[in-house]
């Protein structure tokens, strides 16, 4: 958009805001779900409580509508058809307001679109355990132009939510432990969805990730230093750098304060601090929960004054607080109209960027709408591919040998919902409307381990959480007869308590679900070597079940042909190249803890609980090998200035793969503690056999930054190190440097990445060299 456009939208803006009526502007701060379910069949907290409001259609829509609801996302519907009732929807919302200005539309699209017959693309643990930004920007792009064929203009996602507590329930949603990778994926796929015209929604902001002990909108405990170097940093990347144009409010309570209150998150960080211009939204209902669940608020009016004042614009997913409690507030003057033209101007900045006050603008309507194409499984594929995590493989049983005699077993080895996560369209709403099907297309593992493998028996064994184990005399006896038994076990997506991971399905400790992990161990006294698959959305303790398994494989929801993702790796077809996103704990009743501990959260010998990871972040086989050499061009590293790192990766092996080079920042002595390590870069490097490939990584000492004693964000002299690391606990290199000159204090405008190169060498080439 040019400044002409610009100045022009602001024109139009300004001059709306001085001609509407009260009531009129009001309606454009507002939400409208058509299809919620009243009943209890809830996709959101409280939902059965929050959607009977006696408001009809024709009366919330007379003075115009901020913002269509989910319209497709809320119960099945043929795609071509919800297009048509869509296009219908938006002529009536134009026709009943003045200024002809229609509804801006928002669904839900974390594993793709949450429409029924839409792509199911793997869960953000996947994105991570990729490691490839390009790819997640590749998959959003195609979500985003799906949406927008769709006639949808707002996506509520990413989820920027840095993993804190692996109990929490919503750990399938987020991308991983590490802010720097949840903040370069989720940047990513923030530019592909803005890219394809679609406005991307963070959440949930901030630190939602953080409650205690893992529950699900229980209160965060946690400093002001953890919040700026720990929460906010990918949600800082994703203004900053992906141009995300909305933000929704989390459900948190930061020491105290609900974050759709804390004026000093929402205004004085968002949008003084960083330059965020877009629109802030409620999560669903969490305006009302400032009344009914936080207590901050003793009226309706009043959580509306509260929230407008902190700067939420709009009130999702239904008119409650900003319709008539806040408009007899006005009235009352309790709260200032200024407010309310605040948010406007914001609303209707963003509406005209996409459009929507264009003189010429029209529904669309497409009859040949599909959402589910060749090409966006091709990006589900590969996805799932990538992110599939080889953790062991002691016994070199994987690849299976081709005549080998499989036998497969577990819960989720014939079960397609294994694949998905709570906010795919099957697993949020479909489960509620069982008549109507998936939708798509799911191969299960077994599906697709018959299709690649000519020897391959079955048994289920026990379900995820049933405790009936009658079933396990027939898995015993088919691994019994066979050379190798794959058993694939974890969890079931729901919401609130209707599945094992999802939206409020917490979990008291890490042990795997119902009776699976004895139905492992029964399988593992067989003798047969037994492949350990986890389809989980979460990462699970799996202790000396790990140790006796002839190989481990991890994959966290893989999306709609993660059945195929795992057949081409189990059969060699693939090779695993996938990195943990989160680590994978020793202990399933311990405190969970992320790699990003001072000294003191290691093992010491001041504690007898060693909460070493059994297998740490950033952890991943492969079936070929890489050789590294590192080295730093300089070993003085200006506070203002890079530090270049130069890795020269090598594939020795016999079969082509791809490595992840992960570098990690090392600073011994610091005013405060810091984590022992913690990702500053990482590059993905495909090579065939023979081939070599020069990565430099360019490392601004900006990354080095971290809230110093006294409050501010610094840079601090000294000497560190910069590890070129296969994990967080796995050093190839330690490169010393020092951090040579004054100590600097740095701020929003600091840079928030490392800029890296893969450069392919020919073989000749680094002979010569």
């Amino acid at each position: 958009m040019t400044a002409h456009d610009t100045t022009q939208r602001q024109a139009q803006v300004d001059d709306l805001v001085a001609r509407m009526t009260l009531e009129e502007k009001l309606s454009q701060l507002v939400g409208l779900w058509v299809g919620a379910d009243a009943g209890g069949a809830g996709v959101a907290p409280h939902q059965s409580e929050m959607t009977d409001d006696g408001l009809g259609w024709s009366e919330v829509i007379r003075d115009g509508l901020g913002q269509l609801t989910r319209p497709y996302g809320s119960a099945p519907v043929d795609p071509a058809a919800g297009a048509r009732s869509l296009a219908a929807s938006q002529a009536e919302v134009v026709a009943a307001n003045r200024w002809g200005i229609p509804a801006l539309v928002h669904e839900e699209c974390l594993t793709g679109f949450a429409a029924w017959g839409a792509t199911a693309y793997p869960v953000p643990l996947s994105w991570g355990a990729s490691f490839d930004p390009e790819l997640v920007e590749e998959m959003a792009a195609r979500i985003g132009a799906s949406m927008r064929a769709a006639g949808v203009h707002q996506g509520l996602a990413p989820v920027l939510d840095v993993t804190r507590d692996y109990r929490w329930g919503r750990t399938e949603e987020t991308i991983g432990e590490d802010p720097y990778l949840v903040g370069t994926v989720g940047t990513a796929y923030v530019r592909g969805l803005e890219g394809a015209g679609v406005v991307a929604t963070l959440k949930h902001f901030a630190g939602y990730s953080a409650s205690r002990a893992g529950r699900n909108l229980a209160p965060v405990s946690i400093g002001a230093r953890e919040l700026a170097d720990v929460i906010l940093p990918p949600f800082e990347m994703a203004v900053r750098d992906g141009g995300a144009r909305s933000v929704m409010h989390s459900y948190a309570e930061l020491d105290g304060v609900p974050s759709a209150a804390d004026s000093t998150l929402l205004t004085t960080v968002l949008r003084d601090r960083w330059g965020f211009t877009g629109t802030v939204v409620a999560d669903y209902f969490g305006i009302r929960f400032l009344q009914t669940l936080h207590g901050v608020a003793g009226t309706e009016g009043e959580a509306a004054a509260l929230a407008l004042a902190a700067g939420v614009d709009v009130e999702l997913p239904n008119v409650h607080c900003y319709g008539e409690p806040l408009r007899d507030a006005l009235a009352r003057g309790d709260v200032d109209e200024v407010l309310v033209d605040r948010a406007l101007r914001r609303v209707l900045a963003q509406k005209a960027e996409l459009g929507l006050l264009d003189a010429d603008w029209s529904p669309v309507a497409d009859p040949d709408l599909v959402l589910d194409d060749e090409e966006s499984r091709d990006v589900a594929l590969r996805l799932a591919r990538e992110a599939i995590v080889l953790l062991a493989n002691p016994g070199q049983v994987l690849p299976l040998r081709p005549d080998a005699r499989v036998a497969l077993v577990g819960p989720l080895a014939d079960d397609p919902m294994a694949m998905l996560g709570c906010y795919s369209f099957p697993a949020h709403v479909g489960v509620h409307h069982p008549e109507h099907g998936l939708g798509i297309e799911i191969p299960t593992v077994l599906d697709a381990l018959r299709g690649a493998h000519e020897n391959v028996t079955y048994a289920r064994g026990c379900g995820v959480t049933d405790p009936d184990r009658t079933g396990f005399d027939a898995a015993v006896a088919a691994a019994r007869d066979a050379d190798v038994c794959v058993v694939a076990v974890g969890d079931r997506a729901g919401l609130f308590g209707r599945g094992t991971s999802g939206e409020g399905c917490d979990a008291t400790d890490l042990h795997l679900p119902g009776v699976q992990a004895d139905l492992v161990r029964a399988l593992l006294d067989t003798g047969t070597p037994v492949v350990l698959v986890l389809l989980t959305g979460r990462p699970y303790a799996i202790g000396a079940l790990a140790d006796d398994a002839a190989a481990v494989v991890q994959a966290f929801f893989p999306g709609q042909l993660g059945g195929q993702g795992l057949a081409e790796v189990l059969t060699g077809a693939v090779s695993p190249s996938g990195r943990l996103p989160v680590s994978i704990p020793a202990d399933a009743s311990g405190q969970p803890g992320t790699y990003l501990s001072a000294p003191l959260g290691r093992r010491s010998g001041v504690s007898s609980v060693d909460p070493t990871a059994a297998f740490p972040f950033g952890h991943g086989l492969s079936y070929t090998a890489f050789s590294w050499s590192a080295r730093a061009t300089s070993d003085e590293w200006a506070v203002d200035g890079d530090a270049q790192v130069e890795v020269l990766v090598t594939n020795t092996g016999e079969r082509s793969g791809a490595d992840v080079v992960q570098l990690y920042l090392h600073d011994p002595v610091a005013q405060v503690t810091r984590p022992v390590v913690r990702l500053v870069g990482y590059a993905r490097v495909e090579l065939e056999p023979g081939e070599s490939a020069l990565v430099t990584f360019t490392v601004p000492a900006d990354v080095t930054a971290f809230t110093g004693r006294f409050g501010a964000r610094i840079v601090e002299p000294g000497d560190v190190e910069l590890r070129v690391a296969r994990s967080s606990a796995d050093d190839s290199d330690a490169l010393a440097l020092r951090l040579v000159g004054d100590l600097r204090t740095v701020d929003h405008t600091r840079r928030l990445t490392t800029a890296v190169s893969v450069v392919p060498l020919h073989a000749l080439e680094v002979t010569r060299a």
